[in-house]
């Protein structure tokens, strides 16, 4: 049984003070939700005081980074290593996210590396995959995310695919308002279980958790969550607010 997961990426908004207040009300909002895992991704600036209202007031959620580059030190200057990342505490790691690809050019290549990066310092890698809307209207969707699937997950092992959570994120769908309808989603979700198959078998397939987003928000959460294949949400700006973000996290209190 795969447990639902909602993420949110907070991107480049909210200092280090204003992150602790919504983690702090978005805890006492959710602290009787026991079934679903809740992961809030703050900027760089915020993970350490994030982390530690995490842990001195051990909060229901865990913690994630929006970013790490695949050395663990050097002549890098801005980057930040998956070596100071788990020196944090952090849980996961968001990778391969449409706006690191188009805006930051991020290659294949580069997401590959920064994955397996994550998993050799034994955190939990996010790995975004998803069209564009030309590519959408071009109908290349499964083709593009076939490829980024195989070239972000090469040399991956079978152990290590077991701690890779995947995020289907349409980049035309991403902080536009617009969303894939459920059954759309599902259905490329579906495509995305398939190609983990093919590539690791049926076990994992059936196993790895794999997400929606893209203009998530608590009016069309529990449509999302009703189909079989989408096991959560990585959310963006409904995630800023504690009390719209823990709306979607308590999706099923919606749903009864």
């Amino acid at each position: 049984m795969r447990k639902p997961m909602i993420a949110g990426n907070w991107k480049m908004y909210k200092t280090a003070g204003q992150a602790v207040f919504i983690v702090q009300d978005l805890a006492e909002l959710i602290k009787d939700v026991k079934d679903v895992e809740v992961i809030v991704c703050p900027s760089y600036i915020a993970l350490k005081s994030v982390s530690t209202v995490i842990e001195m007031d051990k909060l229901n959620m865990g913690l994630g980074a929006q970013n790490v580059y695949w050395e663990e030190e050097g002549a890098f200057t801005g980057e930040v290593s998956p070596m100071m990342l788990k020196d944090l505490r952090v849980d996961y790691v968001i990778v391969g996210h449409s706006e690191r690809r188009h805006i930051f050019g991020e290659t294949n290549e580069m997401v590959n590396k920064k994955l397996k990066a994550v998993l050799a310092h034994d955190m939990k890698p996010i790995l975004c995959v998803g069209e564009t809307k030309e590519e959408r209207e071009e109908e290349r969707t499964d083709e593009v995310i076939k490829e980024q699937l195989f070239g972000n997950l090469a040399e991956v092992s079978l152990r290590d695919i077991r701690k890779v959570v995947i995020a289907y994120e349409p980049v035309w769908a991403i902080g536009t308002g617009l969303t894939a309808s459920s059954e759309d989603a599902n259905d490329i979700i579906q495509n995305i279980r398939a190609l983990i198959e093919s590539l690791y078998g049926s076990e994992v397939a059936e196993d790895i958790r794999i997400l929606y987003g893209g203009s998530v928000k608590p009016e069309n959460i529990t449509e999302l969550m009703e189909e079989q294949e989408i096991d959560g949400a990585l959310v963006g700006g409904a995630s800023l607010d504690a009390q719209s973000f823990a709306k979607i996290v308590k999706y099923q209190s919606a749903e009864e």
